[in-house]
């Protein structure tokens, strides 16, 4: 079964101008706030992406469609551990990512952004190889 990852692959290219912008202007100006805005959106989007389609890829592993429908986002990686799609320490920077963006329900401002940044080169890395993983297998 082949994954369409253009979406993704589009989400990815959207966060990665969006870190690289945010780095280029003074924090506390308007373009800092656009960038920031368009960061943090963009990580969520990503996020949310990488997750439905890594449910797709867990399709195969179980009986039913509506099996794998019923998993939360942090059993989805539960399950790619499992199947030996991601290893544990991968799985556990996913849940990190899926903590730092349900904060942004509550924190859309400069202390989210930091932190979120701070994750940035890792979340590159594990949604490119998350990428492949659903391309690829």
């Amino acid at each position: 079964m082949t994954i369409n990852t253009e979406y993704l692959e589009r989400c990815i290219e959207t966060l990665k101008k969006s870190y690289t912008l945010i780095k280029t202007v003074d924090e506390g100006s308007i373009d800092y706030e656009m960038y920031r805005n368009s960061l943090v959106k963009s990580f969520e989007i990503t996020l949310e992406q990488s997750g439905k389609l890594l449910k797709k890829k867990l399709i195969p592993y179980f009986a039913t469609k509506k099996a794998v429908d019923m998993l939360t986002f942090k059993d989805i990686f539960r399950e790619a551990h499992k199947h030996s799609l991601l290893n544990q320490y991968e799985v556990e920077r996913w849940f990190k990512y899926r903590d730092n963006r349900n904060n942004t329900a509550h924190d859309y401002g400069k202390a989210f952004a930091e932190e979120t940044l701070l994750l940035m080169e890792d979340f590159f890395k594990d949604v490119y190889h998350l990428k492949e993983i659903i391309q690829n297998g």
